[in-house]
């Protein structure tokens, strides 16, 4: 495996960020915002996304694990490391690198909403386009991708690539 074309520059990246992130502080001024990240990949999204939301935010992490295509049951989701924090009354976002199949968003979702949160509402650098999934309502959506593999911004492959500035495919390695 090889990395292949540029899909999102790191330009267009921090552009679409400062865009999110202005929505976002005009959204919750005033509010009590928790920004909670999902482990590893949206570390770098979140990092980045929240220098461009000019209000007082608390952070967060979740670790999880999907054993979605690689068992015979689909879906099936396994919290690795759960919030330090209260949630209930809070206003949080979830912060995601990619939504793909959608199922451990789903999962988190309702794992969160049993906590009572004041609002829940999800923020995506990239939603991958062409993948049937269980409906997500995402209010701050970054880039739509064609259905390919994709590595770089926090996105890996094998654990490797995550530091990339940009997005980029992921290609076969070729003779040629």
């Amino acid at each position: 495996m090889k990395v292949g074309k540029v899909l999102i520059s790191d330009e267009e990246i921090d552009a679409k960020l400062a865009e999110m992130g202005r929505a976002i502080t005009e959204d919750y001024r005033g509010k009590d915002l928790l920004m909670v990240g999902i482990l590893k990949g949206a570390f770098i999204v979140m990092a980045d996304l929240a220098r461009h939301v000019d209000l007082p935010v608390e952070f967060d992490f979740m670790a999880v694990s999907s054993y979605g295509a690689a068992t015979k049951t689909s879906g099936v989701v396994r919290i690795l490391k759960d919030l330090d924090q209260e949630i209930a009354g809070r206003h949080v976002l979830i912060v995601e690198d990619i939504i793909d199949s959608g199922l451990t968003l789903h999962y988190l979702l309702r794992n969160l909403e049993v906590r009572q949160p004041e609002s829940i509402e999800i923020a995506a650098l990239l939603v991958k386009d062409g993948v049937e999934r269980p409906p997500l309502d995402v209010r701050y959506e970054g880039f739509h991708i064609p259905p390919e593999f994709v590595i770089g911004y926090g996105l890996d492959y094998a654990g490797k690539y995550r530091n990339l500035p940009h997005i980029a495919v992921m290609e076969e390695d070729g003779d040629g």
